[in-house]
């Protein structure tokens, strides 16, 4: 501290590597987008750098960075302008009329692996939400559609597990404050059936159990295989595919957005990786000349041996993943 202190850069990496990942986890919570997460970070580490001399160390320096970050993400919540919504471009596909418009259009995936980032996050004695479900697509969208001081309330309490007068000094509010808006963000949540919800559990990643049921799915999505693709589908599927704002809800509709690109005979190879701790595939489209271009990132959301949610993003998120632009043939 002492070296960091008297401008010493190396020192002050030192001081806050250690929380690197779990900082651009929040800011991504936070903001649903993994470019403005890492803005954010960059944001809190360079405030953090020139405000070292005010820190009093009467909270650990992970509070105090926490402070910093949750107080950008907050500004960033309330300036950004949204990013417009984008045109549908797949070439001579017309999809079918969606089930609705989305709002949450800016919503970017977040890969589960960094690298040079760790993924051990500790947790207070007064978490709430498992990590896992705390990163996945559907929590992160729904922070999205709360006031943005509600979602630093509940990420901050509930998932991280910082003590109500921690945060209400974070915040600079008052306790009765913080406990105000933690009830009013987790019955947001439930209104999104996201709390308190009695629902069959996604599989382990990594379990037998899941690679069965990805495995059915490349299967189908490799083969164009509409029939096995709806089989594997729960009866209140859900499709998005932001930043596009069509959405796509119940198996029918699902099923019929689909099997408009599986009846182009347009083939696509799936390519495994992970995003919010859920299965996810690159996806690239085989080309006349043997070339595979990459089109796009599929997420799938999974509910015991079913999918419960598609979510489509498009080929800018592919080397997020470590994934190429295209394949050769």
């Amino acid at each position: 501290m002492a070296r960091a202190r008297a401008g010493d850069s190396e020192a002050f990496r030192e001081l806050t590597e250690p929380y690197r990942w779990e900082l651009q986890v929040h800011c991504y919570r936070m903001l649903g987008s993994f470019q403005d997460a890492e803005d954010a970070l960059q944001d809190t580490l360079l405030a953090a750098w020139q405000g070292l001399a005010g820190y009093t160390e009467r909270a650990s320096i992970r509070t105090w960075l926490y402070r910093i970050a949750t107080t950008r993400c907050l500004n960033a919540r309330r300036s950004a302008s949204r990013r417009p919504v984008t045109e549908w471009d797949v070439p001579n596909v017309e999809p079918p009329k969606p089930s609705r418009l989305g709002e949450v259009v800016w919503l970017q995936p977040f890969p589960d692996v960094v690298p040079g980032l760790s993924t051990d996050i500790p947790l207070g004695p007064q978490a709430r939400v498992e990590q896992s479900e705390a990163i996945s697509l559907a929590f992160v969208t729904a922070l999205q559609e709360l006031p943005p001081r509600q979602v630093a309330v509940l990420v901050l309490r509930d998932v991280l597990g910082f003590r109500a007068n921690e945060v209400a000094e974070m915040m600079e509010t008052s306790v009765d404050a913080v406990n105000g808006a933690l009830k009013r963000a987790r019955a947001g949540l439930r209104h999104h059936r996201l709390l308190g919800e009695d629902r069959e559990p996604a599989p382990r990643a990594g379990s037998a159990a899941e690679e069965a049921v990805t495995a059915q799915f490349v299967h189908a999505f490799q083969n164009n295989d509409i029939d096995a693709l709806v089989a594997l589908l729960t009866d209140d599927v859900f499709t998005s595919m932001p930043p596009l704002p069509f959405e796509y809800e119940g198996r029918d509709a699902v099923a019929g957005f689909w099997s408009t690109l599986f009846d182009t005979g347009r083939r696509i190879h799936l390519v495994p990786t992970r995003a919010n701790s859920q299965p996810a595939f690159g996806t690239y489209l085989h080309a006349p000349n043997g070339i595979r271009h990459g089109t796009g990132l599929v997420v799938l959301t999974l509910r015991g041996d079913r999918i419960r949610a598609m979510t489509r993003f498009d080929s800018s998120v592919l080397p997020w993943f470590g994934l190429p632009r295209s394949l050769p043939s």
